[in-house]
Protein backbone atom coordinates (compact mmCIF):
# COMPACT_ATOMS: atom_id res chain seq x y z
CA UNK A 1 0.00 0.00 0.00
CA UNK A 2 1.36 3.48 -0.86
CA UNK A 3 0.73 6.65 0.55
CA UNK A 4 -1.79 9.50 -0.74
CA UNK A 5 -1.26 12.82 -1.64
CA UNK A 6 -3.96 15.22 -1.14
CA UNK A 7 -5.41 18.35 1.28
CA UNK A 8 -5.18 15.61 4.09
CA UNK A 9 -1.11 15.80 3.93
CA UNK A 10 -1.12 19.25 3.54
CA UNK A 11 -3.17 19.94 6.46
CA UNK A 12 -0.67 18.12 8.75
CA UNK A 13 1.97 20.39 7.52
CA UNK A 14 0.43 23.39 9.17
CA UNK A 15 -0.72 21.56 12.27
CA UNK A 16 2.21 19.25 13.35
CA UNK A 17 5.03 19.84 10.92
CA UNK A 18 7.22 20.32 14.53
CA UNK A 19 6.02 16.88 15.45
CA UNK A 20 6.92 15.11 11.65
CA UNK A 21 10.07 16.86 12.19
CA UNK A 22 10.94 14.70 15.71
CA UNK A 23 10.03 11.79 14.12
CA UNK A 24 11.84 12.38 10.73
CA UNK A 25 14.94 12.71 12.66
CA UNK A 26 14.44 9.40 14.88
CA UNK A 27 14.66 7.69 11.41
CA UNK A 28 11.61 4.79 11.62
CA UNK A 29 10.66 6.40 15.15
CA UNK A 30 10.47 3.82 18.57
CA UNK A 31 9.80 0.51 18.25
CA UNK A 32 8.30 -0.13 21.44
CA UNK A 33 9.57 -2.31 24.54
CA UNK A 34 7.87 -5.66 23.36
CA UNK A 35 10.18 -8.77 21.54
CA UNK A 36 8.25 -9.86 18.09
CA UNK A 37 6.64 -12.76 19.32
CA UNK A 38 6.42 -11.71 22.77
CA UNK A 39 3.53 -11.79 24.73
CA UNK A 40 3.96 -9.09 27.81
CA UNK A 41 1.48 -10.02 30.63
CA UNK A 42 -0.12 -6.05 30.32
CA UNK A 43 -0.37 -4.63 26.87
CA UNK A 44 -1.10 -1.27 26.33
CA UNK A 45 -3.20 0.08 23.91
CA UNK A 46 -3.60 4.20 23.74
CA UNK A 47 -6.97 5.96 23.19
CA UNK A 48 -7.05 9.11 21.74
CA UNK A 49 -10.91 10.56 21.15
CA UNK A 50 -13.40 13.51 22.45
CA UNK A 51 -14.81 12.94 25.74
CA UNK A 52 -14.82 16.69 25.73
CA UNK A 53 -16.67 19.62 23.23
CA UNK A 54 -18.63 19.48 20.53
CA UNK A 55 -17.89 15.53 19.51
CA UNK A 56 -17.82 14.57 22.70
CA UNK A 57 -21.05 12.48 22.31
CA UNK A 58 -18.94 10.75 19.45
CA UNK A 59 -16.04 9.76 21.82
CA UNK A 60 -17.39 8.94 24.58
CA UNK A 61 -19.52 6.67 22.80
CA UNK A 62 -16.60 5.27 21.06
CA UNK A 63 -14.86 4.82 24.25
CA UNK A 64 -18.06 3.07 25.73
CA UNK A 65 -17.94 0.20 22.96
CA UNK A 66 -13.83 0.28 23.53
CA UNK A 67 -14.53 -0.18 27.30
CA UNK A 68 -16.89 -2.84 26.87
CA UNK A 69 -14.93 -4.88 24.44
CA UNK A 70 -11.82 -4.69 26.97
CA UNK A 71 -13.45 -6.00 29.44
CA UNK A 72 -14.72 -8.50 27.20
CA UNK A 73 -11.61 -9.36 25.89
CA UNK A 74 -9.38 -9.57 29.99
CA UNK A 75 -12.46 -11.45 30.97
CA UNK A 76 -12.73 -14.15 28.80
CA UNK A 77 -8.95 -14.86 28.55
CA UNK A 78 -8.96 -14.05 25.15
CA UNK A 79 -5.29 -12.94 25.24
CA UNK A 80 -3.94 -16.40 27.27
CA UNK A 81 -2.12 -14.68 30.40
CA UNK A 82 -2.00 -11.32 29.07
CA UNK A 83 -4.23 -8.50 29.16
CA UNK A 84 -5.08 -5.35 27.41
CA UNK A 85 -5.13 -1.87 29.41
CA UNK A 86 -6.49 0.99 28.39
CA UNK A 87 -4.94 4.18 28.32
CA UNK A 88 -7.43 7.03 27.41
CA UNK A 89 -6.58 10.55 26.60
CA UNK A 90 -9.12 13.26 25.45
CA UNK A 91 -8.22 15.41 22.93
CA UNK A 92 -11.19 17.48 23.40
CA UNK A 93 -12.23 18.36 19.86
CA UNK A 94 -8.14 19.63 19.23
CA UNK A 95 -6.13 18.60 16.04
CA UNK A 96 -3.11 19.56 17.39
CA UNK A 97 -3.88 17.66 20.89
CA UNK A 98 -4.41 14.86 19.46
CA UNK A 99 -1.31 14.76 17.46
CA UNK A 100 0.77 15.34 20.32
CA UNK A 101 -1.37 12.69 22.61
CA UNK A 102 -0.19 10.13 19.95
CA UNK A 103 3.18 11.57 19.57
CA UNK A 104 4.01 10.74 23.48
CA UNK A 105 2.29 7.28 22.78
CA UNK A 106 4.61 6.45 20.30
CA UNK A 107 7.50 8.02 22.53
CA UNK A 108 5.80 5.37 24.95
CA UNK A 109 7.55 1.98 24.66
CA UNK A 110 4.80 0.17 26.38
CA UNK A 111 1.92 1.12 23.89
CA UNK A 112 1.59 -1.51 21.51
CA UNK A 113 -0.99 0.18 19.10
CA UNK A 114 -3.50 3.22 19.21
CA UNK A 115 -7.07 3.56 18.93
CA UNK A 116 -7.58 6.89 16.68
CA UNK A 117 -8.95 9.84 16.97
CA UNK A 118 -13.15 10.10 15.55
CA UNK A 119 -12.89 13.28 13.45
CA UNK A 120 -11.71 13.49 9.85
CA UNK A 121 -9.54 16.56 11.13
CA UNK A 122 -8.03 15.12 13.97
CA UNK A 123 -7.19 11.45 12.37
CA UNK A 124 -5.55 13.59 9.20
CA UNK A 125 -3.12 14.87 11.55
CA UNK A 126 -2.64 11.60 13.56
CA UNK A 127 -2.08 9.03 10.67
CA UNK A 128 1.12 10.17 9.05
CA UNK A 129 2.76 10.15 12.67
CA UNK A 130 1.75 6.96 13.04
CA UNK A 131 2.74 5.77 10.02
CA UNK A 132 6.29 7.57 10.35
CA UNK A 133 6.97 5.64 13.40
CA UNK A 134 5.47 2.35 12.15
CA UNK A 135 2.72 2.24 15.17
CA UNK A 136 -0.54 0.91 13.98
CA UNK A 137 -3.74 2.74 14.63
CA UNK A 138 -7.54 1.70 14.17
CA UNK A 139 -9.37 5.02 13.52
CA UNK A 140 -13.00 5.06 13.84
CA UNK A 141 -15.27 7.65 11.69
CA UNK A 142 -13.05 9.88 10.38
CA UNK A 143 -13.87 9.66 6.78
CA UNK A 144 -12.07 12.36 4.96
CA UNK A 145 -9.58 11.37 2.58
CA UNK A 146 -5.76 11.27 4.06
CA UNK A 147 -6.75 9.11 7.37
CA UNK A 148 -5.98 5.48 6.03
CA UNK A 149 -2.61 6.49 4.02
CA UNK A 150 -0.17 3.36 4.21
CA UNK A 151 0.02 0.16 6.30
CA UNK A 152 0.09 0.55 9.83
CA UNK A 153 -3.32 2.88 9.46
CA UNK A 154 -6.55 1.28 9.40
CA UNK A 155 -10.23 2.67 9.52
CA UNK A 156 -12.60 0.33 11.57
CA UNK A 157 -15.73 2.74 10.28
CA UNK A 158 -16.84 2.35 6.53
CA UNK A 159 -16.79 5.56 4.81
CA UNK A 160 -20.62 6.93 4.42
CA UNK A 161 -20.12 7.21 0.65
CA UNK A 162 -19.94 2.97 0.38
CA UNK A 163 -23.53 2.84 1.96
CA UNK A 164 -25.07 6.24 1.39
CA UNK A 165 -26.79 4.77 -1.67
CA UNK A 166 -28.79 2.83 0.59
CA UNK A 167 -30.49 5.76 1.60
CA UNK A 168 -31.37 6.80 -2.39
CA UNK A 169 -32.41 3.42 -3.04
CA UNK A 170 -35.05 3.95 -0.35
CA UNK A 171 -35.62 7.33 -1.37
CA UNK A 172 -36.45 5.53 -4.69
CA UNK A 173 -39.13 3.57 -3.19
CA UNK A 174 -41.04 6.29 -2.16
CA UNK A 175 -40.83 7.81 -5.73
CA UNK A 176 -38.92 10.74 -5.16
CA UNK A 177 -36.73 12.45 -7.79
CA UNK A 178 -36.60 15.92 -7.82
CA UNK A 179 -33.83 17.16 -4.27
CA UNK A 180 -32.88 20.42 -2.66
CA UNK A 181 -29.78 19.80 -0.78
CA UNK A 182 -28.53 21.27 1.96
CA UNK A 183 -25.24 20.53 2.95
CA UNK A 184 -22.36 20.92 5.90
CA UNK A 185 -19.12 22.08 4.48
CA UNK A 186 -16.87 21.96 6.88
CA UNK A 187 -17.67 18.58 7.22
CA UNK A 188 -15.22 16.79 4.53
CA UNK A 189 -17.27 13.41 4.36
CA UNK A 190 -20.32 15.15 3.82
CA UNK A 191 -19.11 17.66 1.65
CA UNK A 192 -17.92 15.21 -0.46
CA UNK A 193 -21.12 13.12 -0.51
CA UNK A 194 -22.93 16.76 -1.34
CA UNK A 195 -20.38 18.34 -4.32
CA UNK A 196 -19.27 14.36 -6.14
CA UNK A 197 -21.14 11.75 -5.24
CA UNK A 198 -24.65 13.23 -5.40
CA UNK A 199 -24.20 15.26 -8.72
CA UNK A 200 -22.36 11.84 -10.11
CA UNK A 201 -25.89 9.86 -9.08
CA UNK A 202 -28.24 12.12 -10.75
CA UNK A 203 -27.44 9.99 -14.02
CA UNK A 204 -27.68 6.50 -12.79
CA UNK A 205 -30.11 6.47 -10.32
CA UNK A 206 -32.98 9.07 -12.41
CA UNK A 207 -32.30 12.02 -9.74
CA UNK A 208 -32.66 16.00 -10.51
CA UNK A 209 -30.70 18.28 -8.34
CA UNK A 210 -32.64 21.69 -7.95
CA UNK A 211 -30.44 23.33 -5.75
CA UNK A 212 -27.39 22.13 -3.35
CA UNK A 213 -26.40 24.73 -0.69
CA UNK A 214 -23.58 24.73 1.64
CA UNK A 215 -23.53 25.94 5.42
CA UNK A 216 -20.71 26.57 7.72
CA UNK A 217 -20.60 24.05 11.14
CA UNK A 218 -21.42 27.18 13.31
CA UNK A 219 -24.58 27.80 10.75
CA UNK A 220 -27.73 27.23 13.47
CA UNK A 221 -30.28 29.06 11.52
CA UNK A 222 -31.45 27.73 8.01
CA UNK A 223 -34.67 29.83 7.23
CA UNK A 224 -34.18 31.65 4.17
CA UNK A 225 -32.14 29.21 2.82
CA UNK A 226 -34.96 26.51 3.48
CA UNK A 227 -37.88 28.94 2.26
CA UNK A 228 -35.92 28.92 -0.99
CA UNK A 229 -35.78 25.14 -0.96
CA UNK A 230 -39.51 24.68 -0.49
CA UNK A 231 -40.01 27.23 -3.38
CA UNK A 232 -38.40 25.17 -5.70
CA UNK A 233 -41.17 22.12 -5.11
CA UNK A 234 -38.81 19.35 -4.19
CA UNK A 235 -40.08 15.62 -3.79
CA UNK A 236 -37.74 15.01 -1.18
CA UNK A 237 -35.24 17.19 0.85
CA UNK A 238 -31.44 15.78 2.03
CA UNK A 239 -29.69 17.33 4.90
CA UNK A 240 -25.91 16.50 5.29
CA UNK A 241 -25.81 18.41 8.47
CA UNK A 242 -23.92 17.66 12.12
CA UNK A 243 -25.44 16.98 15.50
CA UNK A 244 -28.14 20.14 16.47
CA UNK A 245 -28.31 21.70 12.75
CA UNK A 246 -30.76 18.58 12.17
CA UNK A 247 -33.47 19.42 14.62
CA UNK A 248 -33.18 22.89 13.54
CA UNK A 249 -33.28 22.13 10.00
CA UNK A 250 -35.59 19.74 10.64
CA UNK A 251 -38.32 22.53 12.13
CA UNK A 252 -37.82 24.98 10.22
CA UNK A 253 -38.62 22.70 6.88
CA UNK A 254 -41.92 21.67 8.65
CA UNK A 255 -42.69 25.41 9.57
CA UNK A 256 -41.96 26.32 5.98
CA UNK A 257 -44.94 23.87 4.98
CA UNK A 258 -42.65 21.20 3.53
CA UNK A 259 -44.21 17.53 4.66
CA UNK A 260 -42.42 15.44 2.37
CA UNK A 261 -39.24 13.02 2.72
CA UNK A 262 -36.27 13.96 4.00
CA UNK A 263 -33.28 12.20 3.68
CA UNK A 264 -30.42 12.39 6.82
CA UNK A 265 -27.15 11.17 7.58
CA UNK A 266 -25.60 9.08 10.71
CA UNK A 267 -24.90 12.68 12.12
CA UNK A 268 -29.00 12.72 12.73
CA UNK A 269 -29.05 10.28 15.24
CA UNK A 270 -27.70 10.41 18.29
CA UNK A 271 -31.21 11.61 19.51
CA UNK A 272 -30.77 14.93 17.77
CA UNK A 273 -33.37 14.98 16.46
CA UNK A 274 -35.42 14.85 19.35
CA UNK A 275 -35.38 18.65 19.99
CA UNK A 276 -37.29 18.62 17.00
CA UNK A 277 -40.10 17.11 18.59
CA UNK A 278 -42.94 15.84 15.70
CA UNK A 279 -41.51 18.08 13.19
CA UNK A 280 -38.60 15.34 12.71
CA UNK A 281 -40.32 12.74 11.99
CA UNK A 282 -39.95 11.76 8.32
CA UNK A 283 -36.10 12.02 8.09
CA UNK A 284 -34.39 8.85 7.53
CA UNK A 285 -30.92 7.92 6.70
CA UNK A 286 -28.37 5.03 5.97
CA UNK A 287 -25.83 4.22 8.48
CA UNK A 288 -23.44 1.38 9.49
CA UNK A 289 -24.97 0.29 12.50
CA UNK A 290 -28.32 0.51 14.37
CA UNK A 291 -28.94 -1.22 17.61
CA UNK A 292 -32.52 -2.89 15.82
CA UNK A 293 -30.16 -5.04 13.33
CA UNK A 294 -30.55 -8.54 13.73
CA UNK A 295 -27.26 -9.46 12.29
CA UNK A 296 -26.45 -12.16 15.54
CA UNK A 297 -23.13 -10.24 16.15
CA UNK A 298 -24.54 -7.18 16.65
CA UNK A 299 -27.57 -8.75 18.65
CA UNK A 300 -24.64 -10.25 20.93
CA UNK A 301 -23.31 -6.81 20.80
CA UNK A 302 -26.10 -4.89 21.78
CA UNK A 303 -27.44 -7.05 24.83
CA UNK A 304 -23.78 -6.99 26.69
CA UNK A 305 -23.48 -3.17 25.64
CA UNK A 306 -27.33 -2.81 27.41
CA UNK A 307 -26.04 -5.25 30.50
CA UNK A 308 -23.11 -3.30 30.91
CA UNK A 309 -24.39 0.56 30.48
CA UNK A 310 -28.11 0.05 31.04
CA UNK A 311 -28.48 1.84 27.29
CA UNK A 312 -29.01 1.21 24.07
CA UNK A 313 -25.66 1.38 21.81
CA UNK A 314 -25.22 4.11 19.21
CA UNK A 315 -22.87 3.45 16.08
CA UNK A 316 -20.16 4.78 17.64
CA UNK A 317 -19.93 2.76 20.20
CA UNK A 318 -20.13 -0.61 17.97
CA UNK A 319 -17.28 1.18 15.75
CA UNK A 320 -15.00 1.57 19.37
CA UNK A 321 -16.45 -1.91 20.42
CA UNK A 322 -15.23 -3.75 17.00
CA UNK A 323 -11.82 -1.41 16.87
CA UNK A 324 -10.99 -2.94 20.44
CA UNK A 325 -11.40 -6.18 19.45
CA UNK A 326 -9.56 -5.86 16.09
CA UNK A 327 -6.26 -4.92 17.77
CA UNK A 328 -6.76 -8.05 20.31
CA UNK A 329 -7.74 -10.57 17.30
CA UNK A 330 -4.39 -9.00 15.78
CA UNK A 331 -2.51 -9.88 18.55
CA UNK A 332 -3.68 -13.27 19.18
CA UNK A 333 -3.30 -14.03 15.01
CA UNK A 334 0.67 -12.67 15.09
CA UNK A 335 1.24 -14.77 18.50
CA UNK A 336 2.91 -11.40 19.64
CA UNK A 337 2.25 -7.48 21.03
CA UNK A 338 5.05 -5.92 19.27
CA UNK A 339 4.22 -2.72 17.12
CA UNK A 340 5.18 -5.19 14.17
CA UNK A 341 3.25 -8.02 15.55
CA UNK A 342 0.14 -6.35 15.77
CA UNK A 343 0.46 -4.78 12.39
CA UNK A 344 0.94 -7.87 10.90
CA UNK A 345 -2.00 -9.34 12.74
CA UNK A 346 -4.02 -6.51 11.75
CA UNK A 347 -3.69 -7.35 7.58
CA UNK A 348 -4.69 -10.93 8.92
CA UNK A 349 -7.75 -9.56 10.24
CA UNK A 350 -8.43 -7.14 7.74
CA UNK A 351 -7.90 -10.16 4.90
CA UNK A 352 -10.44 -12.76 6.71
CA UNK A 353 -12.88 -9.91 8.05
CA UNK A 354 -15.08 -11.05 10.94
CA UNK A 355 -18.55 -10.91 12.26
CA UNK A 356 -18.61 -7.51 14.47
CA UNK A 357 -20.76 -5.31 16.72
CA UNK A 358 -21.74 -3.71 13.47
CA UNK A 359 -22.57 -6.84 11.53
CA UNK A 360 -20.26 -8.95 8.85
CA UNK A 361 -17.11 -7.13 8.02
CA UNK A 362 -14.84 -6.87 5.30
CA UNK A 363 -11.71 -4.49 4.31
CA UNK A 364 -10.53 -2.81 0.81
CA UNK A 365 -7.11 -2.61 2.16
CA UNK A 366 -7.06 -1.33 5.51
CA UNK A 367 -10.71 0.31 5.19
CA UNK A 368 -13.74 -1.40 6.58
CA UNK A 369 -17.14 -2.29 4.48
CA UNK A 370 -20.58 -3.55 6.01
CA UNK A 371 -23.67 -3.62 4.01
CA UNK A 372 -25.45 -0.87 5.93
CA UNK A 373 -29.18 -0.39 7.32
CA UNK A 374 -31.51 2.55 7.02
CA UNK A 375 -33.35 3.73 10.15
CA UNK A 376 -35.99 6.47 10.20
CA UNK A 377 -36.84 9.02 13.55
CA UNK A 378 -40.35 8.83 13.89
CA UNK A 379 -40.51 11.94 16.21
CA UNK A 380 -39.42 10.05 19.34
CA UNK A 381 -37.29 7.34 18.40
CA UNK A 382 -35.25 5.27 15.68
CA UNK A 383 -37.47 2.61 13.83
CA UNK A 384 -35.07 0.12 11.18
CA UNK A 385 -36.64 0.40 8.04
CA UNK A 386 -34.23 -2.09 5.30
CA UNK A 387 -31.25 -4.33 6.01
Amino acid sequence: MKFTTGPGRLVLFGLTGAMLSMAACSGSGPTGATASGEMPAEITVLSTTDKTGTLAYVGGSQLEGIELAVDEINDQKFLGDSTLKLDSRDTAGDAQTAASQVTEGIANPNVAAILGTVSGAQSVAVAPIAESSKTPVVFTQSGSAGVVIGDYTFRSTAPQETYFPKAIDHLKTLGAKRISVLYNAGQPTLAEIAEKQLPAMQESEDLEILSSTSVQSTTQDFASTITKIVGEKPDAVVFLLVGAQNATAMSQLRQAGFDGPAVGNPAAGAGNLAPAGPAGAGMFWATDFNYLQTAPSSVSFVEAYNAKYGKNPLNYAAEGYDAAWMIARAIKESGGASREDVKNGLDAVAAAGFDGAVGPVTFEGNDQRVAGVVVEWDGTAEGLLAE
